[in-house]
């Protein structure tokens, strides 16, 4: 069982490592903020604060998984987005909803354009998305014409700071928030069982028994714990139903799918994926074409948490995603990473803002810690593959 878990581990390296990462930043903060960081109320806005990062991050793997390409357009399309939902609503007076469909579609024709001119004309992603970063941020600037639009309507702010409609029971804890925990949990352990004996009817190597249910009760926990926090305040916010949906959509998407498996042949070796039939640009135009949808998203979220269109908005949000996906495990050379390890990316860096607000830490002294972290995590990842190819040898 040692030699299986060594393994396992040796296999998983860059996952687990920021799994322990994530959970050592958190009771360090813990502890520094003497308990401060892990209360109800905190982890709600811990949630909100960073659940555009992380809509972001589902979106940006897409990108970086093609071969490290990023998208630097997708603060400014969040900015650019914001503000035309803002115009709609609020000059134009029109419903939310057709609204906001209205924005995601005109964020999906942003990524589909850039998209072209990346896939079909073949101008490098770079300087697609830098140019594109130029042009929302000018047009942003333009629409609102230097000025904010404010204050948006309560239906619009529900998905980004409301909270799933719930009601207290036993201990005054919200009875939804865990009753979603329990079902998660056992919707979680049925399917790791069936895939697991799915693998083993192929003949496919799978986890010792002892260290694969470990590691579903560790998960499950966690789940089970940060559940009940939010129960002890007002329950789910909606911002973390629409993280989880996404979730499991872009996860089925990169590993269940045929189109993931091309995405990450695509971004393993270009070369051979042409060869093989793939149709290379219609997976570049896809991974550009959602992330100009995702970032929209992320655009009205924002908007709604900051209850306002700034001319401003989105300022760096390109690089929050960009250290998101890296941090939790992408490659910089495509075709490694997954869409749970940028969430966790994501919520290291969240933790690690919101420990370092709450201890009063300067803005310039965050930068420079998160540049650091960023560093660290790509620097361990090329030094990993230096190792695993020098071990192949």
């Amino acid at each position: 069982m040692m030699n299986t878990i060594k393994n396992a581990l040796r296999g998983n390296m860059r996952q687990y490592g920021m799994v322990l990462a994530l959970f050592v930043v958190v009771m360090m903060f813990q502890i520094m903020t003497n308990g401060t960081l892990l209360m109800p109320l905190n982890i709600s806005n811990l949630i909100l604060q960073n659940s555009y990062v992380m809509i972001l991050a589902c979106g940006m793997l897409l990108c970086i998984l093609t071969g490290g390409n990023v998208d630097l357009s997708v603060g400014s399309v969040v900015g650019f987005v914001g503000a035309v939902s803002a115009v709609f609503i609020l000059r134009m007076k029109m419903p939310v909803v057709p609204a906001m469909l209205l924005s995601l579609l005109i964020g999906l024709g942003i990524g589909a354009w850039q998209g072209f001119w990346i896939a079909y004309v073949g101008v490098p992603a770079f300087i697609t998305t830098l140019a594109g970063q130029l042009m929302f941020r000018g047009l942003t600037m333009v629409i609102l014409k230097g000025t904010s639009l404010a204050p948006m309507p309560l239906s619009y702010n529900f998905i980004a700071a409301g909270f799933v409609p719930d009601s207290k029971g036993i201990g005054g804890l919200m009875t939804l928030a865990l009753v979603l925990a329990v079902a998660a949990c056992v919707v979680l352990a049925v399917s790791q069982f069936l895939a697991r004996r799915k693998r083993q009817r192929y003949g496919f190597e799978v986890p010792h028994i002892g260290l694969f249910i470990t590691q579903l009760v560790i998960v499950c926990a966690v789940i089970m714990f940060f559940c009940y926090k939010l129960a002890q305040y007002r329950g789910l916010p909606v911002a973390l139903v629409v993280v989880v949906a996404l979730v499991l959509i872009y996860s089925f998407i990169t590993m269940r799918t045929v189109l993931g498996r091309r995405i990450y042949a695509f971004g393993g070796n270009a070369t051979a994926a042409r060869l093989s039939g793939i149709n290379t640009k219609r997976i570049l135009f896809f991974a550009y074409a959602n992330m100009g949808l995702l970032a929209a998203l992320a655009g009205l979220v924002f908007t709604g948490r900051l209850n306002s269109a700034t001319p401003k908005s989105g300022t760096g949000f390109e690089l929050d995603a960009i250290a998101a996906c890296f941090i939790g495990g992408a490659s910089t050379t495509g075709g490694v990473g997954t869409i749970v390890g940028a969430i966790v990316g994501g919520l290291l860096m969240g933790v690690l803002n919101n420990g370092m607000a709450i201890m009063g830490v300067s803005i310039d002294l965050q930068q420079f810690i998160k540049g650091l972290v960023l560093l660290l995590a790509v620097a361990f990842d090329i030094i990993s593959k230096k190792n695993r190819s020098h071990l192949a040898r």
